[in-house]
């Protein structure tokens, strides 16, 4: 016995302690305060530290820890570093070393601990006296209570100014709380599986004493309670699986931080990070047993171990600043050890032991499971369909019941009878209750807008001189009424290109026609455009004898035509599942056989909606989108051609979000001149002898998509 107790006094010797180093500022040091030297003495379980200082300080020191990795630190304003180094290794009990780094007129002094530890300060004429005591719990509370700041200023009003929460990049979450001034007393435990933070004196508005919900951030956090608790403010936080927390205080803002933890039965120091994380030592060990050294790190690691009788040997360590869970690993693999975890104890043996272990348990586990008497229990099945769930049961591939068990479905009453072992029905409950659930649905909304702007300008003129045949034998005053009346006609009717005007004199001794006929030598008239007609002008030149006409119309046109068609097609779907809405016309046209006869098959010219929406963890809705927006275009002899406008993609956006997903713009200008060879070029003149014709279309299809989860509220009602 007395050799054990020596080899263990020599170990906790030699394995504690590593020192992060700290690089310091070189800068010459200010005038005033300085600390000039510390002394560290173990009284108990407490550990002493003496900081001297040049001139007495009018107050202690604002501290604060960090809980993981286990730090406490002070910060002297208008104090220098004059202890020539700013790394000090300790190695006495919980306390591994102390870094001094001045930065300008401060120094921070940082502790480096091996767990977290409850502090005090005192100042002491030039000295500055700080106690480090272990952690102790209340039987009220049932939790160990982490002194996280000491109150600094017990003069000052403190108050809870605001709470907030946020979710980080990686997933955790962050109760963030800004106070009224740095000096609040703060105090955080584990109360079985919450975090409790104690304010201490310390007002709450009435607006911040409620419960936030924040399951919604998909963080280990689903509430925070905050209320009045005597003098003090209490806070409640309520995670959920496996979770670890770190807490820090930058001036007036408190800020916890819970991340969520995925277990690995093979490590000895769960947590986040990756790699090992136990606390870091030396060790020096010549020619040792290796039990008593495994004893020793389960100790440092705080574990409950259980190490096999078959565990024999000795062996020889020599390592500097390892954690200590990796000297474990070290061991395992020099001896061939290997270890199971149950919960919080660890059995420790020999790997081929373990591996036997299992094979036996594991065989006694299948016999037990053939022989163990078969039940059979009834499952009302609400939100899916039973025959889905016998078929995940007794999948072959992956079957969830063990050989002798079976499923039968009730299709009536949509109820799944199951028959098998206990610990399978056990399974299959669980199953069942994560699969069973409600489907979240959601609303999506497409606006499909297409605008057009269109401007059209047209300028054309006919030309044609005409000629009247001769008379055969006409009374002169009859020839004269006949030339009014005919100027009269056209007077009224206006000059039509083409036109052929015969006229019959009331009088007359031999009854040939009064002809005149309308020659077009120049004819390049002004064309419509999209249903808009052209504005003509027209006017006839003639001599006093009325013989010779000269026929001149001008044709002008100028169209700005804009329009807006907005298509709104919108669709509601559960989680997951694809659907399809579709609105439009079915065009017939005609096929062609391979043996030449021909037969009638319709193609859709729709608008038409097809959606699979996912909604993810933060919230948010993962779309694969299909948007159609087809028109029936110009005739042919086969058939009408089908405009097609298609979109296909894959978008992530916020609940009730609007996001573009595809637009496009099309612009066609066109000008047109037809013209007589030379006559044409002629200024002014020129325009009776051509016609211009300018057009300027614009087109712009926009797809907006806006997706909303329907709330379990909202859908009942």
């Amino acid at each position: 016995m007395k050799k054990l107790d020596h080899i263990k006094y020599l170990l906790l010797c030699l394995m504690l302690g590593a020192v992060s180093l700290v690089q310091a500022q070189g800068a010459q040091t200010a005038a005033g305060n300085a600390i000039q030297k510390f002394e560290v003495a173990k009284q108990g379980q407490d550990i002493l530290i003496r900081f001297d200082l040049k001139e007495p300080l009018a107050s202690p020191p604002v501290g604060f820890s960090i809980a993981n990795p286990s730090r406490l630190a002070f910060d002297f304003t208008g104090v220098a570093n004059q202890l020539g180094k700013n790394s000090h290794a300790v190695n006495e009990g919980d306390l591994t070393g102390i870094n001094v780094v001045q930065v300008g007129d401060r120094t921070r002094v940082v502790l480096n601990l091996v767990r977290n530890l409850n502090y005090s300060t005192r100042v002491d004429g030039n000295a500055l006296l700080v106690t480090l005591s272990p952690m102790v719990s209340t039987a009220r509370d049932g939790g160990r209570i982490e002194h996280f700041a000491r109150e600094a200023m017990p003069e000052a009003k403190h108050a809870v100014r605001d709470i907030a929460f946020r979710r980080g990049k990686d997933g955790e979450g962050r109760v963030i709380v800004d106070l009224a001034d740095a000096g609040t007393g703060i105090d955080i435990r584990q109360q079985g599986k919450e975090l409790v933070v104690d304010f201490l004196k310390t007002d709450l508005p009435e607006n911040l004493r409620r419960k936030l919900d924040v399951t919604d951030f998909a963080t280990p956090v689903t509430s925070i309670t905050t209320e009045k608790n005597g003098a003090n403010v209490r806070m409640t936080i309520v995670p959920k699986g496996l979770w670890e927390h770190n807490a820090y205080q930058a001036e007036n803002q408190f800020v916890v931080e819970v991340r969520p933890i995925v277990e690995d039965p093979n490590k000895l120091v769960q947590g986040s990070k990756i790699g090992y994380q136990g606390p870091r030592i030396s060790i020096n060990y010549q020619n040792g047993d290796v039990r008593a050294l495994l004893r020793l790190m389960a100790e440092e690691l705080g574990l409950n171990a259980v190490i096999s009788e078959t565990v024999t040997g000795t062996t020889t360590l020599v390592l500097k600043d390892v954690p200590a869970d990796q000297v474990i690993d070290i061991i395992f693999q020099q001896k061939g050890l290997d270890m199971r975890k149950n919960g919080n104890v660890i059995l420790i043996a020999p790997r081929d032991e373990i591996s036997t272990r299992e094979k036996l348990e594991f065989e006694s586990k299948q016999q037990t499971e053939d022989l163990e008497p078969m039940r059979t229990e009834s499952f009302q099945i609400n939100y899916q369909k039973a025959q889905n769930l016998q078929k995940l049961l007794t999948d072959k591939e992956q079957r969830m019941l063990s050989k002798r068990g079976s499923a039968v479905v009730d299709e009536r009453t949509n109820v799944l009878f199951v028959q098998d072992v206990p610990s399978r029905l056990e399974q299959v409950r669980k199953v069942i209750a994560q699969v069973d659930i409600p489907v979240r649905q959601v609303m999506i909304e497409a606006r499909i807008v297409e605008a057009t702007d269109q401007f059209a300008k047209n300028l054309g003129a006919r030309l044609g001189i005409s000629g009247k045949d001769k008379y055969a034998n006409w009374g002169g005053q009859n020839q004269l009424i006949a030339g009014d009346a005919y100027m009269k006609q056209l007077t009224s009717q206006g000059f039509v290109t083409g036109q052929q005007m015969t006229w019959r004199g009331p009088e007359y001794k031999v009854s040939p026609e009064a002809l005149i006929n309308n020659l077009n030598q120049v004819n390049l008239p002004a064309t419509g455009y999209k249903g808009v007609s052209p504005t003509e002008f027209s006017f006839i030149l003639f001599n006093a004898a009325k013989t010779k006409f000269l026929n001149l119309e001008i044709s002008a046109l100028e169209a700005d035509l804009k329009g807006k068609v907005v298509s709104s097609p919108r669709v509601l779907t559960s989680d997951q599942t694809k659907a399809r809405i579709e609105q439009g016309v079915e065009v017939p046209y005609l096929e062609a056989s391979s043996s030449g006869a021909t037969s009638v098959v319709y193609r859709k010219a729709v608008l038409a909606l097809e959606v699979t929406p996912h909604i993810t963890p933060d919230g948010k809705v993962s779309m694969k989108l299909k948007i159609n927006k087809d028109a029936i275009g110009a005739e042919t002899r086969w058939g009408a051609i089908i405009e097609t406008k298609k979109v296909e993609t894959d978008v992530l956006v916020d609940n009730g979000g609007t996001i573009v997903i595809g637009g496009i713009y099309e612009i066609r200008t066109r000008d047109d001149v037809n013209k007589v060879p030379l006559l044409g070029d002629l200024p002014v003149i020129g325009y009776a002898f051509k016609n211009t014709s300018r057009q300027n279309e614009k087109t712009e299809l926009l797809v907006f998509i806006t997706p909303r989860i329907v709330s379990e509220t909202v859908a009942l009602r």
